[in-house]
């Protein structure tokens, strides 16, 4: 199935996440208690339908939204928190807290729960299914649409052969075959070779064998402000300057490492750059 048949199939079904009755009203007090549906109520909800984002929606080095995010009320994903809001939807996901989740359940808080999707025909049928439970279905239409454009603007030519190119983020985290990133970077223009240094889905690649075996393109995290932390002093050790003739350094925020949705709008193009700026200084 395409990715625009599986949007078409998902807006013509029934919702596939755990949720209240779908007979209720357009909801009008949401709170979310994930920093990726954050995102996705942001882009589709009107601003008054937000009763609060998750706390990480603020931090500027994780999140696409943090300037939004810091102008709307926020929680730290306790009951008592959200109870105190009154909110008539609560979208988590199924990593947010259990005893959160059990506590608005037995309350009888009304609770969407949604998956992580790990491809982006996934993604683009969350898109439609977040956008029907908060009551705005043509939003949710039409940021698919958009997604799926910015996706199709950012595909590489086939007339270059794919950039080998590793994720490299703090502690060397990198993301791995059959994640969303991988699927990204295939989508844009490269290989993905976080398999050379062991790495199968998520993993860690540690500064010697990179040193040993450098790739083509460093899609590098970025410290955050002032002292960089103990895990951040990876991303600019001095000795990844040694490698540099053999090696392009490009920046890969954090903050489009794990979510999808609405994010693919800055994860596509800033890929697309990347990879084009490689080839101009090859």
């Amino acid at each position: 199935m395409t990715r625009r048949a599986a949007v078409a199939a998902a807006l013509a079904a029934g919702p596939a996440y755990a949720a209240a009755p779908a007979a209720m009203a357009q909801p009008r007090r949401i709170a979310s208690l994930n920093p990726c549906l954050d995102t996705m109520l942001v882009h589709l909800a009107d601003r008054a339908q937000i009763a609060a984002l998750s706390h990480y929606a603020r931090e500027p080095g994780g999140s696409t939204i943090a300037d939004v995010a810091r102008t709307l009320p926020f929680t730290y994903e306790t009951a008592e928190e959200i109870l105190a809001l009154g909110p008539d939807l609560v979208l988590a996901s199924r990593h947010s807290s259990p005893a959160t989740r059990a506590a608005l359940a037995r309350i009888g808080v009304p609770v969407a729960t949604f998956g992580v999707p790990d491809t982006v025909a996934a993604s683009q049928v969350q898109i439609v299914e977040v956008a029907r439970a908060i009551g705005q279905p043509a939003r949710g239409a039409a940021l698919a649409a958009e997604v799926e454009a910015a996706l199709a603007a950012a595909a590489a030519s086939a007339r270059r052969p794919p950039v080998r190119a590793l994720v490299f983020q703090s502690r060397g985290l990198a993301a791995g075959a059959g994640t969303l990133i991988d699927e990204l970077l295939r989508r844009t223009g490269y290989e993905n070779v976080a398999h050379r240094y062991g790495v199968a889905s998520w993993g860690n690649v540690p500064l010697e064998r990179l040193l040993e075996d450098p790739p083509e393109l460093l899609l590098c995290g970025e410290a955050a402000p002032g002292a960089p932390t103990w895990s951040e002093r990876l991303l600019t050790h001095p000795a990844l300057a040694r490698v540099a003739p053999r090696m392009q350094r490009a920046t890969f925020p954090a903050a489009c490492l794990y979510c999808a949705g609405p994010v693919l709008l800055k994860t596509a193009p800033l890929l697309a750059a990347a990879r084009d700026a490689f080839w101009a200084g090859a």
